[in-house]
Parts: structure tokens; C-alpha cells; sequence
């Protein structure tokens, strides 16, 4: 191997290892350390060194071990889940190896007539350029597609891992059975050949693209199900906020219609000397207004029917309130209705599989132009469940309201704490 040529497999593989790893830590919504990309650009040189010299013919095995090491990378440098770390290094190289396929199929038909000329060189490295700048639009249209996810998630990507590894494994054959040998001076029918590769490895680009297009759209799909369940829990406790209204109107209502007979009463048990039952009938009267209002008050009426509805149901659960909300609030009582009714409906379930005393606590706390929700109730033992729609519509709401969410579990108590920004 001459000086040039050691020289452009060096950019190349620098190149690679560039586009790779800034490809992957997009995707996943990562920094890249200047040590990760070192290890893998070291990986992928031993794996060149290794193939060339071992097995020239096993093109196929030397990608593989490729596509290895940048999972390698992706998942113990980068700390990327699984089916992330495979689905960025399946795309990587197979954008890599389809650019490789496009550039060589013009490289087959234009650089035969150059071969002895100092011009091959220059064209060479024009070449490598093409190479770098097609694998470059090519992973920013890809990222492009999938740029939507929140903080770098890519859900159901394994949706994804098949599609890819067909494409791949076709590149792959086009690429070992029609670059392997070619000619010096190719006939017209091999130069017909290249051609058709050249549209065929088009199409293959614009089939992953479609493909990462319906994707997005997919995931798209389950995000506005998701959204539209959210919508109709705060509907429903809308709802429910409403009858209670209604109910509690037609209570005190009554109530005031009767005012004057109960102090027609009142009057006549005093005025005759019958002080003890006039006490009696005051209790009564104190009874009745006491059912009118709200057993919590926090100061915003759908929190406070949430709570009596929810927390009435609750059965032999201890229950302890203290919130009052801030006013005014900055937060839609619909969001209010998502928050509350999923934490409650969450720490009841895992109230009622508990063993022992069981309690619930809910409490709130303004921190500045913040305010703090904290929902907290005993449960069972055994690691925390994996997140549900619950959870993940609370995440929504204080991602909404530039907040967050953290969940904990200390000594048979689970602890969520929601922070909203009120300013």
C-alpha cells in the first residue's frame, strides 16, 4: 500500500468516525467527549487492520464489527439504552455504506479514463469530499426526521432496527458483488450497470427516508392518543366538578329557602325557656351547613371536588391535606385535574395493595415563582413500577409549565413531587 493511499484511508476512516459519532450523540441528545470519539476511531482502525490483513474478501464481516463497536460506544460511553445504541449504529452505517455505494457507482464509470494521470488523485480526493458531504446531508435529513423526540428519546425504535437491517444487508450485497473487481476501461453495458446501481442505491436512500417519515408519524400518532386520554380525564373531572356544583347549589339553595322557617323555630325555642333544645337544633342547623361546603380547602374549587371525590372513595385510607393554592395561579384547571386526579388515582392503587397502616399525604409549598406539589403514600415492597400514561401525562403538564417530576421510594413510602412554574 502506497503513501496516498494509507493517507486516504486514514481521512476516511477519521471521517467516518466523526460522522458516526456526532450522528449517534444527536440522536440521542448526548454531548460528544473528544475520548468516546478517540475510542471509537482507535476500534475501527484495529478493525480495518485486522480485515485487511486476515480476510481482504470479508467486507460484510469487517461492517459488522463496525456497526459493534459504534453500539459499543453508543451504549457504554454515551449511556444510551439498547434499542437506541443499535438502531444509531444500524443508521450510521448504513447511511455511510449507501453513500459509499452512490459515490463508487460514479467513481466505476468516470475514473477508469483517469487511471496514470495525476488528475486521479485530485478526483480522489474529490471523491472522499462527495463521500463526507452526502453522509453528512444525508444523517442531518435523518436527525431531521426523528428531531421532534424530547430530550433525545426515540420511542418504539425497535420499530425501526428491521427496516434498517434489510437495507443494509442489501447495500452490502450490492456493494461486495459489484465494486469488488472493477475494470479499467468498462464496456457500455458495464457503464449501464453502474447506472442502474446508482438509481437503485437512490432509491434505497429514499426508501429509508419514507420509512423515517412514517415513523415519525407513527410515534406522532401515539403521542396525540396520549394527549387525547389527558384531555378526557380533565374532561371527566370537569364533569365531575360540575354536578357537584350543581348538587351543592341546590343544597344551599334549599337551604337559604328554609332559613327563615329554622329561625321561626329557634325564636320559638327560646323565647318558651327551652334553651337546651334550641342548642340541639342549632347543632343540627350546624350540621347541615358544615355538608354544604367542601371537606378540603385549597382555595381552588376543582382541586377541592377532586379531592373530596376522590379521597371520599379512598375508604380506610388516612388521608392529610395541606395545600392552598397561590391566587392567582397561572395554572389551567384543567392541567390542575390531570395532576391531581392521576396522583390520586396512583396513590390509592398502590394504597389498596399495601399492607398495614395506610395513608396519604398531599402537600404544596411555593418556592419563589415555583410551587411544589408533593403526593405521598405508603405502598408495598419491591422496585418502582414502570411509568404508566398516568405519570407520563403528569410529566406532560410540568414540562407545559417549564417544570419537572421526580418520583422516589423510601421505606414502604412513594413520594411524587411535581414542580410548576406559577409566575
Amino acid at each position: 500500500m502506497d503513501y496516498f493511499s494509507l493517507c486516504l484511508d486514514a481521512l476516511y476512516l477519521g471521517g467516518m468516525s466523526v460522522v458516526h459519532m456526532v450522528f449517534a450523540c444527536r440522536l440521542t441528545g448526548k454531548k460528544l467527549s473528544p475520548w468516546s470519539l478517540a475510542a471509537y476511531f482507535s476500534l475501527l482502525c484495529v478493525i480495518q487492520l485486522a480485515f485487511t490483513g486476515l480476510c481482504p474478501g470479508c467486507e460484510a464481516v469487517s461492517t459488522g464489527a463496525g456497526v459493534l463497536a459504534l453500539y459499543g460506544v453508543s451504549r457504554l460511553a454515551l449511556g444510551n439504552p439498547s434499542p437506541v445504541s443499535w438502531l444509531a449504529a444500524v443508521l450510521a452505517h448504513y447511511i455511510s455504506q449507501l453513500c459509499f455505494g452512490l459515490v463508487n457507482s460514479l467513481e466505476a464509470v468516470i475514473f477508469p479514463q483517469f487511471v496514470g494521470t495525476p488528475l486521479l488523485y485530485l478526483l480522489l480526493l474529490a471523491a472522499l469530499a462527495a463521500f463526507f458531504a452526502l453522509c453528512a446531508c444525508c444523517c442531518a435529513a435523518a436527525l431531521r426526521l426523528l428531531a421532534w423526540t424530547r430530550e433525545g428519546q426515540t420511542p418504539h425504535a425497535g420499530l425501526l432496527l428491521f427496516p434498517g437491517l434489510f437495507f443494509f444487508a442489501a447495500q452490502l450485497y450490492i456493494l461486495r458483488t459489484s465494486y469488488s473487481a472493477p475494470s479499467i476501461r468498462p464496456l457500455p453495458a458495464e457503464i449501464a450497470q453502474h447506472t442502474a446501481l446508482l438509481l437503485l442505491q437512490g432509491m434505497g436512500l429514499a426508501a429509508l427516508l419514507c420509512t423515517l417519515y412514517a415513523y415519525r408519524h407513527l410515534c406522532r400518532g401515539f403521542q396525540a392518543q396520549a394527549a387525547l386520554q389527558s384531555l378526557a380525564q380533565a374532561a371527566q373531572a370537569q364533569k365531575v366538578y360540575i354536578a357537584e356544583a350543581q348538587l351543592r347549589y341546590e343544597r344551599t339553595a334549599a337551604f337559604r329557602h328554609d332559613v327563615k322557617n329554622h329561625l321561626t323555630v329557634l325564636d320559638g325555642l327560646l323565647g318558651g325557656g327551652r334553651v337546651d333544645e334550641g342548642r340541639a337544633y342549632l347543632k343540627k342547623l350546624e350540621g347541615v351547613s358544615q355538608s354544604l361546603s367542601f371537606p378540603y380547602q385549597t382555595g381552588n374549587p376543582v382541586v377541592d371536588v377532586l379531592l373530596g371525590e376522590k379521597l371520599g372513595l379512598a375508604g380506610e385510607i388516612a388521608a392529610q391535606v395541606s395545600l392552598v393554592l397561590p391566587k392567582p395561579c397561572g395554572i389551567d384547571d384543567f392541567d390542575l385535574c390531570v395532576i391531581f386526579a392521576n396522583a390520586l388515582d396512583n396513590a390509592i392503587a398502590a394504597c389498596s395493595r399495601a399492607a398495614g397502616e395506610r395513608s396519604i399525604r398531599v402537600s404544596g409549598e411555593r418556592q419563589g415563582d415555583f410551587y411544589m406539589l408533593s403526593f405521598e403514600n405508603t405502598c408495598g415492597g419491591g422496585p418502582l413500577p414502570p411509568a404508566g400514561t398516568g405519570l407520563s401525562n403528569i410529566r406532560a403538564v410540568a414540562e407545559k409549565y417549564h417544570g419537572a417530576v421526580l418520583t422516589e421510594k423510601n421505606q414502604g413510602r412513594f413520594s411524587l413531587h411535581v414542580l410548576l412554574n406559577i409566575s
